[in-house]
């Protein structure tokens, strides 16, 4: 279960190998990216760095990165660049170590409760020593003006929240059949996928609920009467495992199959950054995308580490390894992450992206924000051109 943030709820790896390997698969990776430079095709080829260079004087000493949930299997990837055997800082929620062999350290954030639930875009522009943060796109979009950013890849293609419910109630095929039943939807206040539905007319003002917590104890005495929100890689394990009271089978809709089809938990900077670290984020990001096929090549090594990262902090938020495993399946199953049909892994399809924005401005607009520019474009918050194409997952 996931705490709730203001503006959306979007909560939801580097070869796990000791020092001289990691030496060792960083320069196949960065001889793999200079290779990709000289032979390859396209406007998307990152100017990688030599086998022997250091990232060091290019990038910041400390890449700090604000996630925006605790550790889970969803932000594997990002853990998998420092690996098993990094420090852990419980008062802080931050878990830190070299980037491999490039010369400088990453320190990587929990969200959630250590920022106040808040949006990590926000917490971003609020600590300059943050220099990525997790994001989606209809927070980007809303906030475009007033929090501007730019995405640089999407490590996730499609988003995971969805709406569940108990298949003994209910026989639910799409969000619309939710809506037409008029069963209570219980969702965290402030959810832009929330606007989106109702603007959609897929529900109902009447028969929404924001005064979800994160609690199962509304769910389990209503004995599976309402409708609530979660992530399809974390709460149907839980509940069908772990929830008392309950433990069995939940059915979901994911809200991506309802149009809502943000790239969620996406990493992105601040535009002012962009523009400085270009080169920094050439010789980056796909680090981060070989980071994800390594990843889900071998999770087992970070998914351990995540139980001690969480174990250590000591707080609601728990994790355990069959949960690690059934995460990682699950997003495979359901393409959660994925080459996306062009044999890249963590790149944006802007035709997709646009279409969602023109969507979203409308609903903004009926709402009389203020925070968001009335034309704009996917170009103006995400961008591909950092990303090695070369790099893809094996399946």
């Amino acid at each position: 279960m996931r705490a709730g943030v203001v503006e959306v709820d979007s909560r939801r790896g580097v070869r796990a190998v000791g020092q001289s390997g990691k030496a060792r698969w960083l320069a196949v990776v960065l001889i793999g990216l200079l290779a990709g430079v000289v032979f390859g095709q396209g406007e998307s080829r990152p100017a990688a760095a030599s086998p022997m260079a250091s990232l060091k004087g290019v990038c910041p000493d400390r890449i700090v990165v604000q996630t925006d949930w605790f550790p889970e299997a969803e932000h594997g990837y990002t853990y998998q660049l420092i690996g098993p055997g990094g420090k852990i800082d419980k008062q802080k929620g931050a878990y830190s170590g070299p980037l491999g062999d490039t010369g400088v350290e990453l320190e990587i954030r929990a969200g959630g409760p250590y920022i106040g639930f808040q949006p990590p875009v926000a917490q971003m522009y609020a600590d300059d020593k943050i220099f990525m943060a997790y994001m989606d796109t209809a927070d980007q979009a809303r906030n475009s003006k007033k929090l501007p950013t730019v995405a640089v890849m999407a490590p996730l293609d499609i988003g995971p929240q969805i709406l569940m419910f108990d298949p003994k109630q209910y026989n639910f095929k799409t969000i619309a059949d939710v809506g037409k039943a008029g069963a209570t939807v219980l969702f965290f206040e402030g959810s832009a996928y929330m606007d989106y539905l109702l603007a959609k007319g897929f529900l109902s003002k009447k028969q929404i609920d924001g005064s979800y917590d994160g609690s199962p104890a509304r769910w389990v005495s209503s004995a599976g009467r309402v409708v609530q929100q979660g992530f399809a890689t974390n709460e149907p394990y839980k509940y069908e495992n772990d929830i008392k009271g309950w433990q069995r089978p939940v059915g979901f809709l994911l809200v991506h199959d309802a149009g809502y089809t943000i790239y969620q938990s996406a990493l992105g900077v601040r535009p002012r950054t962009l523009a400085r670290y270009g080169e920094c984020l050439k010789r980056l990001v796909p680090l981060y995308q070989q980071g994800l096929v390594d990843y889900f090549a071998n999770p087992e090594p970070v998914n351990n580490e995540l139980l001690r990262i969480v174990k250590e902090f000591a707080t609601f938020w728990t994790l355990s390894a069959p949960a690690n495993a059934w995460a990682v399946n699950q997003m495979k199953k359901l393409r959660v992450i994925s080459n996306a049909g062009n044999n890249t892994v963590g790149d944006f399809d802007m035709a997709r992206a646009q279409k969602l924005i023109d969507e979203l401005l409308p609903i903004f607009k009926g709402k009389r924000l203020e925070s968001y520019r009335p034309n704009l474009k996917a170009e103006d918050i995400l961008t591909n051109r950092f990303i090695d194409r070369r790099i893809k997952l094996p399946f």
